[in-house]
């Protein structure tokens, strides 16, 4: 009896001493969500302005992909169309889970950044939506994004095919 109560507790303490082990952006939930650290195709974008009295914008033309590792390390290739054409973003970078909190830090052109957010993950359909806070305070953008090669919902509509994809 004494032995399998030592036997349990040192199985959990080695489980708790490896945790530093394993970066933040992996630690809670690398075994809870194997499926989570893949490609993401971008598939839609809604900016909340809460200092317009207009309804959400749904942003057309978004594209791209999020990359997320399990050591904690991203890359993100956004494209959105606009008036004058697509505007690309390109980030490289690193993030971090805690919860269902998701903050990303990156180095662009204007020096080093954080961008902060929620995250929400549908395992069954392998689905993302990424809220990141924005400024002022009370602004915010939902990116929804659909793992790559993730079959749709019975039932659910097509995903239009991009225009690089479809025939001439």
């Amino acid at each position: 009896m004494n032995f399998l109560f030592a036997k349990r507790n040192l199985i959990c303490l080695a489980g708790a001493s490896l945790g530093w082990l394993v970066p933040g952006a992996a630690r809670a939930q690398a075994a809870a969500l194997p499926s989570f650290y893949t490609t993401y195709n971008y598939t839609a974008y809604t900016v909340y302005d809460t200092g317009s009295d207009n309804p959400p914008t749904q942003v057309r033309g978004v594209g791209g992909s999020l990359t997320l590792r399990p050591a904690g390390t991203y890359e993100k290739r956004l494209s959105i169309m606009g008036p004058g054409g697509p505007r690309y973003f390109k980030q490289d970078g690193t993030f971090t889970l805690r919860g269902d909190s998701i903050r990303f830090a990156f180095t662009d052109l204007k020096g080093a950044d954080v961008q902060r957010g929620t995250f929400r993950f549908n395992p069954a359909t392998r689905g993302l939506t990424l809220t990141i806070l924005g400024y002022p305070a009370g602004n915010r953008g939902v990116y929804e994004l659909a793992a790559a090669g993730a079959r749709p919902l019975p039932g659910a509509p097509p995903r239009p095919r991009p225009k690089s994809a479809q025939r001439r």
